[in-house]
């Protein structure tokens, strides 16, 4: 079995390539499970330390380089993770680079993947941001989806090319919805939620961050772990499991900064708390407060999709503590 990770340099796709090692074989109804024999990471940078196995191929390039896709698509793929994208507040600030990665990109994979006549499968990351405008107090499976911002709005159009690439038998494809990941390592990217991990992260490694929001906002939020098992089940589930509908909320919990720095607080300690300082930015404001922060999962649940206990349970498991 010959698998391909878009954004595959970045923390996601490092941390799903290395689920994926460890695991080496998949099953593709009907049939028996199938070895994995190459892993394609395919992304513009990759860190010194990127995970290093035999069955791992990098590829550096643009999503955008409908040629160089075809040609790593060409062998024969049999699954992809899109993980690929330019995200919330940089979609934002630079809409062409936005639009031609978030959306042209994901035009030529997915002409890429139909051009090999098998149908792979196709795990796409969609976000909550495809919400927003007047919302119900609670999100459901059955919530339109009314994007309040560029990023948002591309990944809906993500959304609805799988569904309809699928509907044509190009594709298996399978979106998930993921909740804002927390705690995220390494540097601040230019997510707007990315001040969810840093006022947790950067206190307990003694160094100060900043919240540019209230701390009455809320999130729906999920741990790197729990995201990183979202991805491969929904990679795993059969294809009849799935339906009609190809798209799916993930499961998640809400969670306010208040409620963060108050973990913050009963696992590092009062001094951490201290190391975060409130400073507004009316940008990530509008974008964050857009969002929903509630949600019902039943279908997810009801598909095996697991959530994360609460947020002491995601500090805790950042820090290494039991």
């Amino acid at each position: 079995m010959r698998l391909l990770i878009t954004g595959g340099g970045g923390f996601l796709g490092q941390h799903v390539a290395r689920a994926l090692l460890v695991r080496g074989g998949f099953s593709r109804e009907p049939g028996a499970p199938a070895e994995l024999t190459e892993l394609v990471l395919f992304d513009q940078a990759f860190a010194p330390e990127a995970v290093q196995d035999a069955r791992v191929k990098y590829v550096h390039g643009d999503i955008r380089d409908r040629a160089l896709l075809a040609s790593v698509c060409a062998p024969g793929v049999d699954a992809v993770f899109h993980l690929a994208s330019v995200v919330s507040a940089g979609a934002e600030a630079d809409f062409d680079l936005g639009m031609g990665v978030n959306l042209d990109g994901m035009r030529a994979l997915l002409d890429a993947c139909r051009a090999t006549g098998v149908a792979p499968r196709v795990v796409f990351t969609s976000s909550v941001a495809a919400f927003g405008g007047d919302l119900p107090e609670v999100v459901s499976d059955t919530t339109a989806a009314t994007p309040q911002s560029s990023y948002g709005t591309q990944k809906v159009i993500g959304e609805l090319l799988i569904n309809d690439y699928t509907r044509k038998g190009y594709i298996d494809g399978r979106t998930l919805r993921l909740p804002t990941i927390v705690i995220r390592p390494g540097k601040p990217n230019r997510a707007a939620s990315g001040f969810m991990s840093s006022i947790l992260r950067e206190p307990i490694s003694g160094e100060r961050a900043v919240c540019p929001v209230p701390a009455q906002a809320r999130m729906w939020i999920a741990s790197p772990q729990r995201a990183v098992q979202a991805l491969v089940h929904a990679f795993r589930l059969p294809a009849h499991a799935w339906g009609w509908n190809r798209t799916l909320n993930a499961p998640g919990i809400t969670v306010s900064v208040a409620q963060a720095l108050d973990a913050l607080a009963r696992i590092a300690g009062a001094e951490a708390v201290k190391r975060v300082r409130f400073e507004p930015d009316a940008v990530i404001e509008r974008i964050v407060l857009g969002w929903p922060a509630r949600f019902v999962t039943d279908r997810a649940d009801a598909l095996g999709f697991a959530r994360d206990a609460d947020i002491d349970e995601i500090i805790r498991s950042h820090i290494g503590l039991p």
